[in-house]
């Protein structure tokens, strides 16, 4: 039997490589007699100098340790001093650019993985670039010189905290914010703190810190107004809000839609215009109690919010309802919540995943014999970031 091709790598520390493409997740790909190297921050076209970092039998991870030769649409980082961080990995690409080489790359990790044909030309949905996030994490350290809090995010790789003073990809206020806090922190303050902007400049942050607001803040998308906090799960672009949600629900309407892993109702809500009946599931318990809030202020009556896990719940799933709408968390749906819609065979199911892989598993499962995808959308919730928002609208056969 052959060695594995990653035993190359065995005692290879650095090496010259070219960078072929952008795949699923941000990082760019080379090869280095034969075997796959990934180097996250590289963009196509660079010719590299890097520092192996982990090895696999298969394939082998890497860091730049030069650039030899930048490729063609690589451009100096608009924020340095998040280099090194992995919130803003693809800020050396242009703007465009990121967008189509991300595209390509999930495009090919659902051909890859699922099968997934694709007579069309996916939808691609765009917004602004920067100060579009309402939601972040941050870290905090003592400074070993000052004793002051720094306020940052995490090296990349590492629990090292680089203090910011400025994060253009946040919504101004809350980039604002960021710079304001390391006064109201002390060394006790918490290690790890969610922040959270809603309308109007309302910001909250969790857990409480005295000092810095806390408690329900809100944001208005189309018709409705969601209430949440830093705690709860919620999509992050501003100023995409409305265009996802739109794409999500679309036009169609029914008897009865289920949401699973709903979440404060971002999507239940809406669905309620068009369906006689919601049925809306959220195992996390304090989203739940925000989606069951959201539901009373919006009066929607037909909407009925559920504290459950989503795989506790789904054997209740009718059969052949109108509507199924799921957006998982990044390991996608589980093998029992797929036999549970094969099994019950909604008539339509809009799949919102921010994991590409996941959902290739997933599909190469539900378009054996019972569904085919009518429409596909790459939707760039986090420009700057490897990460890419792909919807699906799948009907049955």
């Amino acid at each position: 039997m052959a060695p594995p091709a990653g035993s190359r790598l065995v005692g290879i520390d650095e090496l010259e490589l070219r960078v072929e493409k952008l795949v699923a997740g941000g990082d760019g790909l080379g090869r280095w007699e034969g075997v796959p190297i990934f180097i996250p921050r590289s963009a196509p076209g660079d010719l590299l100098k890097v520092r192996i970092v982990e090895r696999r039998p298969d394939y082998g991870r890497a860091e730049i340790e030069e650039i030899l030769e930048p490729g063609p649409a690589r451009r100096p980082d608009p924020v340095p001093e998040l280099s090194r961080s992995s919130i803003c990995d693809l800020q050396h690409l242009d703007d465009l650019t990121q967008v189509l080489l991300k595209a390509g790359a999930v495009k090919e990790t659902l051909q890859h993985i699922g099968k997934v044909e694709m007579p069309f030309d996916p939808e691609l949905i765009t917004g602004e670039p920067w100060h579009y996030r309402l939601r972040t994490q941050v870290h905090t350290a003592v400074d070993p010189l000052t004793g002051g809090v720094q306020v940052g995010y995490h090296a990349r790789g590492t629990n090292d905290v680089i203090p910011v003073s400025r994060c253009p990809l946040l919504v101004p206020e809350l980039e604002a914010f960021l710079a304001e806090m390391p006064a109201h922190l002390t060394p006790d303050s918490p290690h790890r703190l969610d922040l959270a902007a809603g309308d109007g400049g309302a910001i909250t942050v969790s857990p409480i810190v005295p000092g810095l607001p806390h408690g329900e803040v809100f944001t208005r998308v189309g018709d409705f107004i969601y209430f949440y906090d830093a705690r709860c799960f919620f999509q992050a672009h501003r100023g995409l809000l409305p265009k996802l949600v739109a794409a999500t629900v679309g036009p169609w309407e029914g008897e009865m839609a289920v949401d699973l892993y709903a979440g404060v109702g971002l999507f239940s809500l809406p669905l309620s215009n068009r369906y006689k009946r919601v049925i809306s599931i959220e195992g996390e318990q304090i989203g739940s109690r925000y989606a069951r809030l959201n539901l009373k202020r919006n009066r929607t009556p037909n909407v009925e919010a559920i504290n459950k896990a989503v795989e506790s719940w789904v054997p209740e799933l009718p059969e052949g309802v109108d509507r199924v709408v799921v957006d998982p968390p990044r390991g996608g749906l589980s093998k029992d919540v797929r036999t549970a819609l094969l099994l019950r065979r909604p008539a339509r199911i809009t799949y919102v995943s921010c994991h590409p892989a996941a959902l290739a598993r997933d599909l190469r499962e539900l378009l054996t014999d019972v569904y085919r995808i009518e429409h596909l959308a790459f939707v760039d919730l986090f420009p700057q970031t490897g990460h890419m928002e792909v919807l699906v609208q799948l009907v049955a056969k």
